[in-house]
């Protein structure tokens, strides 16, 4: 577990992280007294397998690190969409499937010299949410992610919960449609199958033959297009019930919401009635929030993950 009062951005230190998302991968320089001084995006080259993420990760890295005085030591937090398997040590539960089996962090410190932690993507996020973003001040937070797929992570009076198999907060693959569309992670019908951006495109082209983004499937449901409008109903609609459980199980102060879905403002409003039709409760007040740190939260959640456990 991570404390944010373990976290001192106030040392000698500078520190590095990095998001690793389905579609792009980030990176962040932090300055001692944790100001940003260098950042760059690149896409994920996920088609191209496992070798060339990982020389993707580790040239961010390098590339940091040569920004910063010479001699200056520095700390290394890298963010996936899975998360290691404290017995093997290997990555697993990670839609981008090519990581799946193998020794991230482990292959990541040989090449770059130094320790290196890796943690969930929405670990990270929800960690720099609770620590300066919507989620500051609540004692309870429920941290999303929808984007290419859909992840969540806990924060409980300022601690980032893993739990002893690395999976507090991974309400994407919950299973709730046993008839529904298969899921990487083996079982049908998941939550990520339903909201993440992935899965409402392979649902568009399923019904109707037809490839569309995420984007254009919302740009087109906006204009009245019979068939966009229904897919998008129904994502708004599996958006309240998804969440109205997971609202009823945790009673959570917040949600917080990032990822790139999280920038549909329909979700705030239609998406909210759906929400509380679905929570079990009949005067439900959770406030559901989004990011404040746009979508490089998970970035720079990712650096804080690093220096916290270096500080330790």
């Amino acid at each position: 577990m991570t404390s944010l009062d373990a976290i001192s951005m106030n040392s000698d230190m500078g520190a590095i992280g990095v998001d690793l998302g389905g579609t792009k991968t980030e990176a962040v320089l932090l300055a001692p007294d944790g100001s940003v001084l260098w950042r760059q995006r690149k896409p994920t080259p996920r088609a191209e397998g496992y070798d060339a993420i990982l020389s993707l990760v580790v040239d961010m890295i390098r590339e940091s690190a040569d920004r910063l005085p010479v001699g200056m030591p520095y700390s290394v937090g890298v963010g996936i969409p899975g998360s290691i398997d404290a017995a093997t040590e290997l990555v697993r539960n990670a839609n981008s499937t090519c990581l799946i089996g193998h020794p991230l962090r482990k292959d990541i410190e040989r090449l770059v010299g130094c320790p290196v932690q890796v943690r969930n993507d929405a670990d990270c996020f929800t960690l720099a949410e609770c620590h300066s973003g919507a989620g500051r001040g609540y004692g309870l937070v429920f941290g999303v992610i929808m984007g290419t797929g859909c992840g969540g992570g806990i924060c409980i009076d300022g601690v980032v919960r893993e739990g002893p198999h690395r999976i507090s907060g991974e309400w994407g693959h919950m299973s709730l449609d046993r008839n529904g569309a298969p899921c990487y992670c083996g079982n049908q019908g998941c939550v990520e199958t339903l909201i993440s951006g992935s899965g409402v495109e392979a649902a568009f082209y399923q019904e109707h033959g037809q490839r569309l983004t995420m984007d254009e499937i919302v740009a087109r449901a906006r204009t009245g297009e019979p068939r966009c409008q229904s897919i998008f109903e129904r994502f708004l609609d599996d958006f309240g019930r998804c969440l109205g459980g997971i609202i009823s199980i945790l009673d959570p102060d917040a949600v917080v919401l990032g990822g790139g879905l999280s920038n549909i403002p329909e979700l705030y409003a239609t998406g909210r009635d759906r929400v509380r039709q679905y929570a079990f409760h009949d005067n439900l007040r959770t406030p559901i929030l989004k990011n404040q740190l746009g979508d490089s939260a998970g970035v720079i959640g990712a650096a804080w993950i690093g220096r916290a456990r270096q500080d330790h």
